[in-house]
């Protein structure tokens, strides 16, 4: 079962922006249109009470009426161009940012004043989006500096109970594990908000980021008896990002160990090799509690803990939202399969499309 990692939430309705038509201008100018009938019926009753003959008459209220239609006539088209093309501009773009920047500055007086309010507005969502952005940006300097920081004294706690094993080291070895990965989960959820995130797609062997994976929790999968079963091939390689692919698989790991599964296999499997759809699929497949099927659908939301994340305590509903970010972003497709009772397929698949080699990102 697989899931949309984002979906775009269309705000900006054709249907909601109300069109410029001639019956919608004419109802807009009823009352000017009204009064111009009066002044027009007017007219020709004084003309009619000065003895003025009445072919005259009508020739006068016709010339005054037809000054009038023309007058309109041409307010009417030369706002016309403007509103159909500021509505239909409207309607496609995702940033008020970008509106003004598809007009054209319009002649008349209330144009112009659109004009200048959108203007206004884009400037305006311009510095906002700085602003924001320059917030996002230290708000990340600061969580990987926090990381730095962390990573020395968990390293000198891991020297010192490598020095020195027991029972006792062991468990702490083993909490110091999980305060790592919540750290390294603390970072990448960091990166993949931020608006430049920093990765490198390469070549990398698919064996060698399972075992990492493996053995950044090593300590969890001893103390739950989870056995590794790697059916790969040795020469296995992909296009993506080490770090970030190595967390990803890191989080299913993490998910069997938690959920009472004993055995952990590895798999992948090429498809359509040579062709523009070909592509690598690595399964990560466990024999644990597996996920009930009404929580399927919610996985890869954000805080999402399940009836199993509840029933163990020990969810937080960040691990698979996560993935589903970090995948989106380095082009991956991710996908769950599970049967409660039997088991939970983890289904990552990358893309042999070549010129994601050339696709190299840095924060600076």
């Amino acid at each position: 079962m697989s899931t949309d990692t984002t979906q775009k939430s269309d705000l900006t309705h054709e249907d909601d922006i109300p069109a410029f038509t001639l019956v919608a201008y004419l109802r807009d100018h009823l009352f000017a249109l009204l009064i111009g009938a009066c002044c027009i019926g007017g007219v020709g009753c004084m003309l009619l009470a000065l003895g003025v003959a009445h072919a005259a008459i009508a020739l006068v209220c016709g010339f005054i009426g037809g000054c009038a239609a023309l007058v309109f006539c041409i307010d009417y088209a030369r706002k016309r161009k403007f509103y159909q093309e500021f509505s239909s501009h409207l309607s496609q773009v995702d940033k008020v940012a970008h509106t003004q920047s598809l007009l054209t500055e319009p002649i008349f007086l209330e144009g112009r004043i659109s004009y200048e309010a959108a203007t206004l507005l884009a400037r305006i969502a311009n510095q906002e989006q700085e602003s924001i952005e320059l917030q996002t940006q230290k708000y990340r300097n600061y969580v990987e500096l926090w990381i730095h920081e962390i990573k020395t004294p968990l390293a000198a706690i891991k020297l010192m109970l490598a020095h020195a094993r027991n029972e006792q080291n062991t468990k702490i070895a083993r909490e110091c594990e999980r305060i790592e990965l919540q750290v390294e989960a603390a970072l990448y959820y960091a990166r993949s908000s931020a608006a430049s995130p920093d990765y490198t797609i390469r070549e990398v062997n698919v064996q060698k980021m399972c075992q990492e994976a493996c053995k950044k929790n090593m300590h969890l999968l001893i103390e739950r008896h989870v056995s590794l079963r790697f059916e790969l091939d040795e020469a296995l390689c992909v296009l993506t990002d080490e770090a970030w692919t190595t967390f990803i698989i890191s989080q299913f790991v993490v998910n069997a160990a938690k959920y009472d599964a004993t055995t952990l296999t590895f798999v992948a499997h090429e498809f359509d090799a040579g062709t523009p759809t070909g592509r690598t699929v690595l399964e990560i497949k466990d024999d644990g509690c597996g996920i009930p099927p009404a929580d399927m659908p919610r996985i890869f939301e954000r805080g999402f803990m399940g009836s199993v994340g509840r029933r163990f305590g020990s969810a937080t509903g960040m691990g698979l939202y996560l993935v589903a970010q970090l995948c989106e972003m380095l082009g991956l497709d991710v996908a769950v399969g599970s049967e409660e009772g039997v088991g939970t397929r983890g289904i990552i698949t990358f893309p042999h499309d070549r010129h994601r080699l050339m696709i190299t990102k840095h924060i600076t």
